[in-house]
C-alpha cells in the first residue's frame, strides 16, 4: 500500500459484490480501497456460495438485475480487461429447471416476468422433464417436511405437471476465484486492497462520513464508504450510528449446503442441470466428478438459526444433513444416502424480506450493499454497476430517497428500477422467498 491514507472511496468487504463495487468505482476513476478482515479476497461467505446463476425472481427489477448479471459472467474476460495469474473462472451454462406443481408455485410468479422482459425459457411437460432427467421421481411429496414428521415417507400425492427451464442459467465453477479475478481487475485500474484489516470505527463529521479506523489504530479517510460486509453488515451499520434507521434490517443466518455422490446410473455433472424443487424444499446443482450439491430453499419447516457472525457452530448439523439429503434421495432414489456427512456451513446476510438493500443511508457518503440473503452472488457485476451509478448520482446531488434512480444495464440496455432495493421500502410480506442458490 502507498503511504497516502486518503482515498476517494473505501469499500468494506472483498467478497464478490465488494470486489465488483471496488472495480466499478476504480474503472470510473476513483481512488479506491477495499478492506477485509480476512486474509484474501472471497474468503468469507462468497467462498462457500453454490454460485448458481439463475433468473427466477418474483419481481421485474429482481429478474432484470439477474439477467443483466448473467452477461457479465458470459463476457467475463472482456469485462475485467485484466489477467489473473491464477486464471479466470468458468461459467458452466448447464441450464436450470423449476419443477412445477398444479398450483404453479415460484415458477408461476416467474414466467410472466420472463415473458414480459424476454428472458429465453422453455415450458417442459412432465414427460419432457423425465426424458431429460430419467433418474428423478416426479411425484409431489410436499409441502416440505422433516424426516421425523409424520407423513415424510408417504407415497406421492400426485405428479408434477412439468418444469420451467431456462437454458442460459448455470453456475460459476470457483466462486472464490471470481473475487480474486475482480481484485486483479480493480488493481489494474488503480484500486487497492488490504486484508487482515478489521474496521472498528466509522468516522464522521456531523452528517457526513469521513472514513474508517482499523483495529491497528490507523485512520483512513474517504468521502465515500460502502458497507459490503456480508453477515457483519449490521455491525458495521451500528458503528456508523445507523442502527434502527432503516425499515429493512439484516442479521446473520446460519445455513448448510451438503455434498453427495451422484447416482451411479446418471452422471449429474455432465448430463444434469440445476433444479429448483420447492416441493421438497431443496435445490440441486452438479459438481465435477458426478457429485451433487444440495442446498436448502429454507422451507418453513426448517429452523432459522440467527447467530453471532463471529461465534457460531461451523460443524454440520446431523439433523439438517439428514433432512436435506433424504429430501434429495426421495427426488433421486438411485442417489442413495452416503454414510459420510460432507458439506459446508456458512452464513447468509439475511434481510427482513429476503431482498437486498442497495442504497444510500442517513449518513451522507455512507452506502450499503447488504442483505443479500444467499441469492445475490449471480448479480455481482450488475450490482457493482448499479452501486457505482447510484453513488455518482447521489454525490452529484440527486435525491435518491425521493426519486430512486433508474440504472441502464450495460449489456441489455434494460432500465432497472432501484426503488425495490431501498433501505426504507415497505417490507414485502408477499415476497416469493426463494433461495435457489
Amino acid at each position: 500500500m502507498s503511504e497516502a491514507m486518503d482515498y476517494d472511496a473505501i469499500v468494506i468487504g472483498a467478497g464478490v459484490i465488494g470486489g465488483a463495487i471496488g472495480f466499478e468505482l476504480a474503472r470510473r476513476g476513483r481512488r479506491t480501497l477495499n478492506v477485509d478482515t480476512l486474509p484474501a479476497a472471497g474468503y468469507g461467505s462468497t467462498a462457500n456460495s453454490c454460485a448458481i446463476v439463475r433468473f427466477s425472481y418474483s419481481t421485474a427489477p429482481g429478474v432484470a438485475l439477474a439477467w443483466e448479471g448473467m452477461h457479465y459472467w458470459r463476457d467475463w474476460a472482456d469485462y475485467l480487461e485484466a489477467d489473473d495469474e491464477r486464471g479466470l473462472i468458468r461459467f458452466v451454462q448447464c441450464g436450470m429447471a423449476i419443477m412445477l406443481t398444479e398450483d404453479g408455485g415460484h415458477g408461476a410468479a416467474t414466467k410472466p416476468i420472463w415473458d414480459e422482459l424476454g428472458v429465453p425459457h422453455e415450458v417442459w411437460t412432465i414427460e419432457e422433464f423425465r426424458r431429460r432427467a430419467p433418474v428423478f421421481d416426479t411425484g409431489v411429496f410436499g409441502p416440505p417436511s422433516r424426516p421425523a414428521d409424520a407423513g415424510f415417507w408417504d407415497d406421492a400425492s400426485g405428479q408434477h405437471v412439468g418444469a420451467l427451464f431456462c437454458p442460459d442459467a448455470g453456475y460459476i465453477d470457483d466462486p472464490q476465484l471470481s473475487c480474486h479475478n475482480l481484485q486483479r481487475a480493480a488493481e489494474a485500474k488503480g484500486g487497492e486492497f488490504r486484508f487482515n484489516t478489521k474496521v472498528v470505527e466509522i468516522t464522521r463529521d456531523g452528517r457526513r462520513v469521513t472514513g474508517i479506523v482499523t483495529e491497528a489504530g490507523e485512520t483512513i479517510t474517504a468521502p465515500v464508504v460502502v458497507n459490503v460486509a456480508g453477515p457483519h453488515s449490521y455491525l458495521v451499520n451500528e458503528m456508523a450510528g445507523l442502527a434502527g434507521t432503516m425499515t429493512i434490517g439484516t442479521r446473520a443466518l446460519r445455513h448448510e449446503v451438503h455434498h453427495v455422490p451422484g447416482p451411479d446410473d446418471w452422471d449429474y455433472s455432465t448430463q444434469g442441470f440445476n433444479v429448483a424443487d420447492d416441493d421438497s424444499g431443496i435445490y440441486l446443482r452438479g459438481q465435477p466428478g458426478n457429485h451433487v450439491l444440495i442446498g436448502s430453499a429454507d422451507p418453513a419447516c426448517d429452523p432459522q438459526v440467527i447467530v453471532d457472525p463471529d461465534d457460531y457452530d461451523r460443524t454440520i448439523d446431523p439433523d439438517q444433513w439428514e433432512a436435506q439429503v433424504l429430501r434429495a434421495n426421495r427426488r433421486i432414489p438411485s442417489m442413495g444416502v452416503p454414510h459420510e456427512k460432507k458439506g459446508i456451513v456458512d452464513l447468509y446476510d439475511l434481510s427482513d424480506d429476503w431482498g437486498p438493500i442497495y442504497d444510500r443511508t442517513d449518513l451522507d457518503g455512507f452506502y450499503v450493499a447488504i442483505g443479500t440473503s444467499g441469492n445475490q452472488y449471480k448479480n455481482a457485476g450488475s450490482v457493482g454497476h448499479l452501486m457505482a451509478e447510484l453513488i455518482a448520482a447521489v454525490e452529484a446531488g440527486h435525491d435518491h430517497d425521493a426519486d430512486p434512480i433508474v440504472v441502464t444495464g450495460r449489456y441489455t440496455g434494460w432500465e432497472i428500477e432501484t426503488g425495490q432495493f431501498r433501505r426504507n421500502r415497505p417490507i414485502n410480506r408477499n415476497s416469493s422467498m426463494s433461495v435457489h442458490g
